[in-house]
């Protein structure tokens, strides 16, 4: 802890020779080894502790500079080592700053009264007259978002959360903000009530009023040009920058708000992205992106999304305000100028195309297309399976986590196949034979939740649903036995015996987490009647859940083996597995190749339109080569290839095990 001293004489008057001024200079105290000499212009009032300044800062481009205080106004501030002030047209007032930060050109520095700096600012998610309001804190989870925005069903939850985190923000209140180390705040406008966190550079914002931005070393956060913000708090490694204007919103971990992106009332978890478009009263779990001019996401729940340019919803029919909202589950694709009329639920993994007023909800049948025309809504069961930007979208979003913060808040699975969808797809595959038997196998179309469906496509999404859990199945058994090594049959089926009591039954997506609803429900019985929970506890519950995925899923896996394929885990035999594995593989393959003549489309004839725009025919074909490769050289279909050697080696190398353990049955 630094000890202070007061100045003495000879201190006083080289600062009052430099043009300094204290409205009592026994309120100025100084660190030991202090000197004065880089201080000039300055002036002090209220409780001033300065550190010394024996360093020099360099700037970008190579510039020196000597830590010091020059032209600025002093109030009830503490100043860290090494740290250089210059060319405050106002004032700082009543912040603690630390170490090694560099603060020039900033209109006005201020704290005041007593503030919690954007915690416990209610932002009115989903409904905007209300009803929903999630308050934000500094370490506020997807997944306790998600919670306290969706389950107003629980109002003693509700209350029981909001308590906490009211806690939470009285004891971050204060009368004076905080800069950590290594800050860079330069030609700036006003910032006011607003705490700033080690290493966050910011350059050129217009206005920061009531907010945090918890910046830190590990994953430093930039706030960039023309930047309005209000009633905010900004996570580690993020970026707003470009004339983006924020009010009442959270901005989660290395999320990207650019290029006059504007919200209100919103919430962005992890790796969101915002270009151009315009953001209200969004849920944005992790990875919804949003990057084109004239898109709005409004009233809306998302994750993995990715909006085309143009896309646009609805939540004010024009009788009781702007009351209705939507969700669209993760992995969803909204085509450009795409349309939902709210209310609506989307299912997982779909495409929206075209212009959907009849709110449909489509939550039931996972992967689908859902497709405009003739100003009807068809539904395309299971489409999405078998196209190629899905699977590539699959693939990225891990190699797109930008978050370089040890302290990860939210906690993500991607997975594509999961008990969540496939549990969904198991009850498609109820639905779709349900509405064959129930209108007839002749129909030429069937009507579904608003939406049409077709005769050719109810047939295909039944086969694709099929091959998906026969995929997804067939993984989780292999998994199970990869490596392992089984002298007989009680070995066989001991490896295959669960280990997680949780598992079973129905799966729900918290904004990213996907977890058992028994798990979710027995956690909030304890958040309820446990007098001494806490914020704490709940982020280990999503993390622990979050480490226990696998073993929770397998449960589940074995809780569908009567239905899927007639036998319990105990009664499968090694030949009931080697049947699983081949159809394992036949699905796996076929998914695959339909993926592999997916990705043939972007080399057809139709694809080369533009290229070679002043040759001939083999100029074209040359030049689109010369641009987009060969098929068969594309990264994309070299990494399907490679997947169904692999996936058949690992099926190949468990037939063999178990074809062994047969072989030494039978001998005994």
């Amino acid at each position: 802890m630094t000890k202070y001293r007061k100045l003495n004489r000879t201190e006083i008057e080289r600062l009052t020779a430099q043009e300094c001024m204290a409205d009592n200079w026994n309120q100025v105290h100084v660190a030991e080894g202090f000197s004065p000499a880089y201080i000039a212009h300055t002036r002090f009032s209220g409780e001033v502790y300065l550190g010394r300044f024996e360093q020099e800062i360099e700037l970008p481009g190579g510039l020196r500079k000597h830590a010091g205080l020059r032209h600025v106004t002093l109030h009830n501030c503490t100043i860290g080592n090494n740290t250089l002030i210059e060319n405050i047209p106002n004032y700082v007032a009543n912040y603690q700053i630390g170490d090694y930060c560099y603060i020039q050109n900033v209109n006005l520095l201020l704290t005041e009264g007593e503030s919690c700096f954007g915690n416990n600012t209610e932002v009115s998610v989903l409904n905007e007259t209300g009803g929903r309001e999630v308050p934000i804190y500094n370490r506020l989870s997807a997944q306790l978002a998600y919670i306290v925005a969706m389950y107003r069903h629980r109002p003693d939850l509700i209350g029981r959360l909001g308590q906490m985190i009211a806690d939470y923000a009285r004891s971050v209140k204060s009368t004076r903000g905080t800069i950590g180390n290594g800050v860079h705040i330069v030609n700036t406008g006003t910032i006011r009530n607003v705490c700033i966190g080690d290493a966050c550079r910011i350059e050129g914002a217009s206005r920061l009023d009531n907010g945090t931005i918890n910046s830190c070393t590990e994953a430093p956060v930039y706030i960039g040009a023309n930047v309005t913000a209000e009633d905010f708090i900004i996570s580690s490694g993020a970026c707003v920058s470009d004339g983006v204007v924020l009010s009442r919103c959270f901005i989660g971990q290395a999320c990207h708000l650019t290029h006059l992106f504007s919200a209100h009332d919103s919430l962005f978890f992890s790796n969101c992205q915002g270009e151009n478009g315009e953001a209200c009263a969004i849920f944005a779990g992790p990875y919804t992106v949003t990057m084109h001019k004239s898109s709005l996401l409004i009233a809306g729940m998302f994750s993995f999304l990715n909006a085309g340019s143009g896309s646009n919803q609805s939540n004010h029919m024009y009788k009781l305000g702007p009351i209705h909202q939507g969700v669209v589950e993760r992995g969803s694709k909204t085509t450009s100028d795409s349309y939902m009329l709210w209310p609506a639920k989307i299912g997982a993994f779909s495409l929206i195309m075209g212009r959907h007023v009849t709110h449909p909800d489509t939550s039931g049948m996972p992967f689908s297309y859902l497709i405009e025309h003739g100003n009807r809504s068809y539904l395309v069961p299971g489409a999405n399976l078998k196209s190629v930007g899905t699977i590539r979208d699959a693939q990225k979003w891990p190699k797109r986590d930008r978050r370089t913060d040890p302290d990860k808040l939210d906690c993500i699975n991607f997975n594509l196949l999961s008990p969540y969808t496939i549990q969904k797809m198991l009850q498609g595959i109820d639905t779709l034979q349900g509405l064959k038997q129930t209108s007839g196998e002749t129909s030429e179309c069937y009507s579904f939740q608003s939406t049409t469906i077709k005769n050719s496509s109810l047939e295909k999404g039944i086969n694709l649903y099929t091959l998906a859990v026969h995929k997804f199945m067939g993984n989780s058994i292999i998994k199970r036995l990869e490596g392992t090594p089984f002298a007989d049959l009680d070995d066989l089926h001991s490896r295959l015996q669960p280990t997680d009591p949780l598992g079973e039954g129905e799966w729900i997506d918290l904004a990213g987490l996907i977890i058992p609803k028994q798990a979710m429900q027995e956690e909030i019985e304890r958040i309820v009647h446990q007098s001494d929970y806490t914020l704490e506890a709940a982020e280990a519950f999503f993390r622990t859940l979050h480490h226990r995925y696998y073993d929770m899923e397998w449960t589940w896996v074995c809780s569908k083996m009567q239905r899927w394929y007639g036998k319990s885990i105990d009664q499968l035999t090694p030949q009931d597995i080697i049947g699983i594995v081949r159809q394992w593989n036949e699905a796996v393959v076929s998914l695959d190749r339909m993926l592999y003549d997916d990705a043939r489309k972007e080399f057809s004839m139709i694809s080369r339109i533009g290229f070679g725009v002043d040759g001939s025919a083999s100029q074209r074909d040359f030049d689109f080569e010369q641009v987009r490769g060969e098929f068969e050289s594309d990264p994309f279909v070299k990494m399907v290839c490679r997947h169904i050697e692999e996936k058949t080696a690992l099926g190949d190398e468990l037939l063999e095990r178990l074809n062994r353990l047969i072989d030494k049955t039978t001998d005994e």
